[in-house]
């Protein structure tokens, strides 16, 4: 049976950016990343559906140690993608990468200090079986296979076509047809110009508002900053400050709602006219950043409302009809084709299966260490980003403490380590803490987290930086055993229950 030091599973922009800080910080372990797709990107594989691009700034989702040079701040998803492809390429990845290799189950061995991987070969449907010292989990949060769709009413009435945008077919035809966008989440506020630039028209039906707000899709300063500096030094400086403004931009939500939810509104105005029911169609009952912000490069979508390309209708579905949807207002909705960008599905690790020493677990009871590990379970790390800043920043923390954990693991001759969680630290709260549906939805299927470090992670990327730089690997909070003196009682009930 093959045997790695470290097994990465999932390649995204976690996954690679962990194989290139494994390769530069621990040098001679052997390593492997596995790919249950066909290619590597994660997400920006996946997507597929028009328009679709992040809602991050490239300055900050891209790598600290492959900055983002262009003037482009938000990028289509074939931009994001090459990138990523780029980054693999120029670090040496390829060679191990394994692609078609689905993870189904992971069972720990305390005696051997050993996970045991049981994965898929999607190609064949053969089953195999490595061992790895560390396994660390870069699988993203939401299920690849399918977005969440509610059961609306009377969808085998319509006559046109229903599809979900996680998984947009090849042969989707609107050029010329009338189209409704159900939802109101970052998904939505994409579709909705990419598709009016041929639709007859668009209509985003949805049952609340969400904020959006209109940001530059090309960086002025960084384009001038490139033209007097070196490219990779404007780079670095537009990532700090873009990283400054958004953490004061939450804080300000977080502190002063009312007031940013004044400005919010007054630039939703600005951009759609003084005769645009804003209050109706853009003005959420929630506080700003109580669920993440939707983004509008350029401003596109309010020009697609303007010009009368697109528009945009608040109410409930009461159900389909022949030709479109009837609202609990009584208004009828004409469509030909209806995307339900209605949210995704979250999951954990993938659904990974896991055993400690023959006892089923379920990570959901555990507690989540610094985002990163989970009480009670052994050499196994999971890789989670900031919902209110890009994912690559925190992703990237993440990889930094597991190179350091393996770095101090080996000067002391460790072969295990395991959270601990004391019950005495305080009540949990939830793992995100966000109201949006999808994560509500979800809740159930992660860990809690603690009231104080290192069992909560602040959201707050120069906290986080701070703390990771002074980390104590001796503060009790982790255990840590070699082959010979392994604890192997207590981790676990046969329940599952963690501590």
């Amino acid at each position: 049976m093959e045997h790695l030091d470290v097994l990465i599973v999932g390649a995204g922009i976690s996954g690679i950016g962990a194989a290139v800080h494994l390769k530069a910080r621990c040098p001679g372990r052997r390593w492997a990343i596995l790919e249950a797709r066909d290619d590597l990107g994660g997400t920006w594989d996946l997507f597929r559906y028009p328009g679709v691009r992040s809602d991050s700034d490239m300055y900050t989702l891209g790598f600290s140690f492959r900055p983002w040079t262009e003037p482009r701040a938000i990028v289509d998803g074939a931009s994001l993608l090459q990138y990523l492809k780029d980054t693999a390429r120029e670090h040496g990845l390829y060679r191990a990468l394994r692609f078609g290799h689905s993870v189904q189950k992971a069972s720990w061995s305390s005696t051997t200090a050993r996970w045991t991987v049981t994965v898929e070969r999607r190609a064949t449907g053969e089953t195999v079986q490595l061992t790895c010292g560390f396994l660390c989990m870069c699988t993203g949060y939401y299920d690849y296979a399918q977005g969440h769709c509610p059961p609306f009413a009377g969808m085998d009435r319509f006559r046109g076509r229903v599809l979900h945008p996680q998984h947009w077919p090849s042969d989707v035809e609107y050029a010329g047809r009338r189209v409704v966008v159900i939802g109101s989440g970052a998904t939505a506020v994409t579709l909705v110009p990419a598709l009016a630039k041929e639709a007859a028209h668009v209509t985003l039906l949805q049952r609340s508002p969400s904020y959006v707000l209109a940001v530059p899709a090309h960086d002025a300063w960084v384009a001038a900053l490139s033209s007097r500096l070196n490219p990779r030094i404007a780079a670095s400086l537009a990532r700090w400050r873009n990283i400054l403004l958004g953490l004061y931009f939450f804080q300000l939500c977080r502190r002063l709602p009312g007031l940013a939810r004044r400005l919010l509104l007054k630039a939703t105005r600005r951009a759609l006219g003084p005769d645009y029911d804003v209050e109706a169609h853009f003005s959420p009952h929630y506080p700003p950043w109580d669920q993440r912000l939707c983004i509008a490069p350029g401003g596109d979508l309010f020009a697609v409302i303007r010009s009368g390309q697109a528009s945009v209708v608040t109410g409930n579905i009461v159900t389909f009809t022949e030709t479109g949807l009837a609202l609990a207002s009584g208004q009828q909705v004409a469509a030909d084709l209806i995307v339900t960008a209605t949210g995704l599905e979250l999951q954990l690790m993938g659904n990974l299966e896991i055993t400690v020493d023959g006892a089923r677990i379920d990570a959901a009871q555990s507690v989540s260490y610094r985002g990163v590990m989970f009480s009670g379970i052994p050499n196994l790390a999971s890789c989670f980003g900031y919902t209110n800043a890009s994912w690559t920043l925190r992703s990237e923390l993440s990889a930094r403490f597991v190179c350091r954990l393996l770095e101090h693991m080996e000067r002391h001759g460790y072969r295990q380590c395991r959270p601990r969680y004391s019950r005495e630290s305080g009540p949990l709260r939830p793992f995100v803490d966000f109201s949006s549906g999808y994560v509500k939805r979800g809740a159930h299927k992660f860990p809690g987290q603690g009231s104080s470090a290192p069992w909560r992670v602040p959201q707050n990327y120069l906290l986080d930086r701070l703390g990771s730089s002074w980390i104590r690997f001796s503060d009790g909070s982790l255990e840590f055993s070699s082959l010979g003196d392994a604890q192997t009682s207590g981790h676990a009930s046969q329940q599952g229950q963690l501590v």
